[in-house]
């Protein structure tokens, strides 16, 4: 009775080990185009969304996965330092170039105003001149007017001078002729009378 109870059991718990769960049986395989996310067993397991595949990984490996790590944190360290430095010296660049444009638009402003000023300094000066050479020009006109009119004025008593001189060398030379004896006699009578005399102009 023993004997036979216990090869029942036997056969039971035999078949119990060899029958597929219904969960195994059923489980949906692995699509090919799905995310593996390959991690160490002997790790904390990180859900990132892709189909767990965990393995047991050696020292040497897991050495060699620690020097790829860092060598990537090194490589993304590096490239975000470059990205660093490049945009401080693309922002250096950009502030240099608005300083020199800064600095051109000042200095042609300065230009503008140097050009300017010396403009309005050749016009004052020019027209300083022009009235200078005008106030000479009157003065020359002035001059040559008053020299003129000294000249007439000298050439009118000289005139006269010699109009009475010619006038008193005909009385002496024609009086006595009877034809003009009395144009002579109205010639003293002019001569007899005081003349005004009118001082000329100095020059």
């Amino acid at each position: 009775m023993n004997k036979s109870f216990a090869v029942i059991l036997f056969l039971v718990l035999a078949a119990g080990c060899t029958t597929t769960s219904p969960e195994r049986a059923y489980a949906p395989p692995v699509s090919g185009g799905s995310k593996v996310s390959k991690q160490d067993c002997t790790r904390p397991l990180v859900d990132d969304g892709g189909n767990l595949y965990c393995r047991q990984i050696g020292e040497k490996e897991r050495r060699a996965i620690a020097a790829e790590e860092e060598r990537q944190a090194t490589a993304k360290r590096e490239a975000e330092e470059r990205a660093t430095r490049e945009r401080l010296e693309r922002e250096r660049a950009e502030q240099l170039a608005r300083e020199e444009a800064a600095r051109k638009e000042l200095l042609a402003k300065e230009e503008a105003a140097a050009a300017a000023a010396a403009l309005k300094d050749q016009q004052e000066r020019e027209a300083r001149e022009k009235a200078v050479a005008e106030a000479l020009a009157r003065q020359r006109a002035e001059q040559e007017a008053r020299e003129a009119a000294a000249r007439e004025c000298r050439r009118l008593e000289q005139a006269g001078r010699d109009g009475r001189a010619a006038l008193e060398n005909f009385v002496t030379s024609y009086g006595t002729v009877d034809e003009f004896k009395e144009i002579a006699g109205q010639i003293r009578a002019f001569l007899a009378k005081p003349r005004k005399e009118k001082p000329c102009p100095s020059a």
